[in-house]
């Protein structure tokens, strides 16, 4: 028998190598099964007479042939799979080294930190009994320690946190929005904003702007906007820091516009939610002039308060309109009464639709009014025939008084009441809290009319309600808490020197967020409805473990000291993979991080908080309110 064994070849390099590691690997049986298939079909073709042999020597080459035709086929398969078996052992081979490569990288760090955490581990193991003996030795002292520093904390530390309704959300975009006086045309509108738009493009870490000029009054838009208003958004580089670049080029920009006389402005974040304006006030009254007039006294107050800017009342000078003035007594004189007059002057300066223009099934209405000639001025106005097809045309200047004045802006109306609205936003730096408490103290300096009424709206109105609610959660999570402990432990008591780790906890949440400068906010506060779930872990472990103890047999005392001592690595095991599950976002990387980082870092310090106190205050606290079987 022959077989291409290219492994026994001696001028194959790699070929007993490869033989070892894979046996028959090289070894290739096409060319055997080939040599077997000549041979039979030789052999038979012996067989056979001179004269059949002649006449099948065609049949014979297409068995040569179709045999050939196989063999390749079979090449081509051992080639195929012997290829895809090769890869595989070369990316298991691959993979291996990596593993292999990763064990020679990381076994040291590891094992250093594995050291580090035994060593740290051992101290603890040998100090906490002591110190739990300790602390139940003098538990009286203890715990009207911790309850002074928790008092003094909610008390004293947190009226000083700033608070804010959610964290804002820098994406690298922020809109200007830009308010010339009333009745500029959207054409010089348009014009006036070019050379800003030119300066803003300058700004470093700017990529690109966009500006919209003027408004679509047949869309859903904001009631002050029109054509003398426009809107610039302007982007930054993707590879620049956003919370910088956005202080920086808005400053920029705040400073760039303060030598364009007659222009308001208004710089806004794209929102992440629908929220209202971070400040707003409403003042409500019927007069409108009183009430335009007390709205820009309270909107240069604002601007006055350090880290208010973009302060802007609703109530904004209104578009010039003709008035008609009619005197009734005169209208009686003539026949005439003011609601035909009116009719009439309405028609024929605006429209009345006379009929329709059929055209198959179309219908366009045909609208019949003055010719713009006709009313281009006010003396025109004022000879419009109010009585037409009478002897004696009556002009509307005989009887009525024709005047040109400012109409309001708009007419605002919040719960039934005529309301000025003025906005503002927060400087970077200041918060919620402390911007509303100096507008307050503004607001109480101003002699308001006894008919003139005034409130903090905005955010911290929307973050009261919200606060409302979130309490009303975390109180409801606490009582759900409560109700499944008292069922598993079958005790009023023991659920209730547990709950003990809720409160304490916001020790370290209050001082912690104190020191790094965060707010409060609803993302805050939703961290502290999580820690009211999760602190608790730790005591049930820990007072599961003790009334086991003392139902076996063991003393209050003596059960709590071992209590502790065996439940202290899984305690401090569960707080440091839940720690480190979440410091990647506490850290605060990627995009929206500045909502996950409060909420994250509230669990972390409120966790670390709560196992420390549940290592030495609870079991305490146990001691206090169990007597002794």
């Amino acid at each position: 028998d022959i077989v291409l064994n290219f492994s026994s070849r001696d001028s194959h390099k790699y070929g007993q190598y490869i033989n070892t590691i894979w046996p028959k690997y090289l070894v290739f049986n096409s060319t055997l099964d080939l040599h077997k298939e000549f041979i039979r079909i030789t052999n038979a073709f012996k067989e056979y007479s001179i004269l059949k042999r002649i006449v099948l020597i065609p049949v014979i080459i297409l068995r040569y042939m179709l045999s050939i035709i196989k063999y390749c086929f079979q090449v081509m398969f051992e080639l195929f799979f012997r290829f895809i078996h090769a890869s595989i052992l070369i990316f298991g081979i691959v993979l291996n080294m990596i593993f292999l490569a990763g064990k020679l990288l990381f076994s040291y760090p590891v094992k250093l930190i594995v050291d580090g955490f035994n060593y740290v581990y051992g101290k603890i193991e040998i100090i906490y009994p002591p110190l739990l003996r300790k602390s139940l030795q003098y538990k009286y002292s203890l715990i009207g320690a911790v309850i002074i520093l928790f008092l003094f904390s909610v008390f004293v530390i947190m009226p000083r946190l700033g608070s804010e309704l959610i964290p804002e959300v820098h994406q690298g975009e922020f809109y200007v929005e830009l308010t010339l006086p009333v009745g500029t045309p959207v054409e010089d509108t348009d014009k006036r904003i070019q050379p800003i738009l030119d300066k803003i493009v300058s700004i470093e870490n700017v990529a690109n702007v966009a500006s919209v000029s003027g408004t679509d009054k047949s869309a859903t838009s904001d009631s002050e906007m029109g054509e003398h208003t426009a809107k610039i958004t302007v982007s930054l580089k993707e590879d620049s820091n956003f919370q910088l670049a956005e202080e920086k080029a808005i400053n920029e920009i705040r400073n760039m516009l303060k030598n364009y006389p007659g222009l308001n402005v208004k710089i806004s974040h794209p929102t992440l939610f629908s929220f209202k304006t971070p400040v707003e006030v409403h003042i409500q009254g019927y007069n409108l002039a009183k009430l335009q007039k007390y709205s820009a006294l309270v909107e240069r107050k604002m601007e006055q308060i350090p880290g208010v800017v973009d302060a802007q009342s609703n109530i904004q000078r209104g578009n010039p309109e003709v008035q008609i003035y009619y005197n009734r007594t005169l209208l009686a004189r003539y026949g005439l009464n003011v609601r035909t007059v009116a009719s009439i002057v309405r028609n024929k300066i605006r429209g009345d639709v006379a009929t329709e223009f059929k055209e198959e099934d179309r219908r366009i209405d045909i609208l019949v009014r003055l010719r713009e000639a006709d009313k281009e001025t006010i003396d025109q106005l004022r000879r419009i025939v109010v009585n037409p097809g009478q002897e004696i045309p009556i002009s509307l200047e005989v009887v009525s008084e024709i005047r040109v004045n400012e109409g309001p802006s708009e007419i605002r109306r919040i719960d039934q009441q005529r309301t000025a609205v003025i906005g503002a936003n927060i400087a970077p730096g200041y918060d919620l809290k402390n911007i509303n408490a100096a507008i307050f103290d503004e607001l109480q300096n101003i002699d308001f009319p006894n008919d003139f009424s005034y409130e903090l709206a905005g955010q911290n109105k929307e973050m009261e309600t919200s606060l409302n609610s979130l309490m009303m959660a975390l109180a409801l999570a606490i009582f759900l808490v409560y109700i499944v402990m008292a069922s598993q432990f079958e005790s009023v008591i023991h659920p209730f020197v547990i709950i003990f780790t809720i409160p304490f906890a916001l020790i370290g949440v209050i001082i912690a967020l104190y020191i790094l400068g965060i707010p409060l906010s609803i993302i805050v506060f939703l961290g502290i409805i999580m820690l009211a779930g999760i602190v608790v872990n730790n005591a049930i472990v820990l007072v599961d473990y003790i009334n086991y103890l003392r139902k076996s047999g063991l003393k209050k005392t003596e059960a709590i000291v071992e209590a502790g001592k065996v439940r202290l690595r899984p305690i401090l095991m569960t707080t440091a993979t839940t720690v480190l599950g979440l410091l990647p976002m506490a850290i605060g990387m990627g995009d929206g991080a500045e909502i996950r980082a409060p909420m994250a870092l509230t669990v972390i310090v409120g966790l670390i908080t709560s196992t420390l106190l549940t290592l030495v205050i609870i079991p305490t606290v146990y001691s206090v309110v169990s007597k002794e079987v």
